[in-house]
């Protein structure tokens, strides 16, 4: 499926409340509707085309589901492979870049220290303006994304970029030093 065969399916509001109402737990068509406040008719109608499309599935039991799965290979269909993409122009760096960060977002933190202190600075330097203050839920929501399904989290993330001066932090603000 397509992001803009997507964007289209949830053009419409029956659809969109329904697979709302999926996601929150609502796990046979009768559900739906009540959670959703849509008729049974209406209900049917949206639940098929969010089954045609593969965004809802039903289970053997008969459950229904959304199919996180789908959205997960979406999202990755539009990430361009890592080693088409020089980060630097550093071969050297971008090698450890290319190994350690995937579509913008940090699979693991290398075990070498001096690999580790490329990476940190890369994930800086992407994700923090120069002399910018940020508050600390800013700063967290930032570097959450770049935790998503990765090994490490982000208070972990924070404390190493903290510690070898990428951040700089006073009284719960953050910024990035001009020097």
């Amino acid at each position: 499926m397509a992001t803009d065969q997507l964007l289209r399916l949830f053009a419409e509001q029956n659809r969109v409340r329904a697979f709302a109402a999926v996601a929150l737990g609502a796990e046979t068509s009768e559900e739906v509707a009540q959670v959703a406040g849509l008729t049974p008719r209406g209900t049917a109608v949206a639940l098929l085309k969010l089954r045609e499309q593969g965004v809802v599935k039903t289970l053997d039991d008969g459950e229904l589901r959304v199919d996180y799965d789908l959205f997960r290979n979406l999202a990755r269909e539009g990430e361009e492979p890592a080693e088409e993409s020089p980060v630097t122009g550093d071969e050297h760096t971008d090698m450890i870049l290319r190994t350690f960060v995937r579509g913008g977002r940090l699979i693991r933190l290398p075990a070498q220290w001096s690999r580790k202190q490329v990476v940190l600075q890369h994930i800086a330097e992407q994700t923090f303006a120069l002399g910018v203050q940020y508050p600390e839920r800013t700063v967290n929501e930032k570097l959450r994304a770049w935790c998503d399904e990765g090994e490490v989290d982000h208070v972990t993330l924070r404390r190493y970029l903290v510690d070898l001066h990428h951040l700089r932090r006073s009284e719960g603000i953050y910024r990035r030093p001009t020097a």
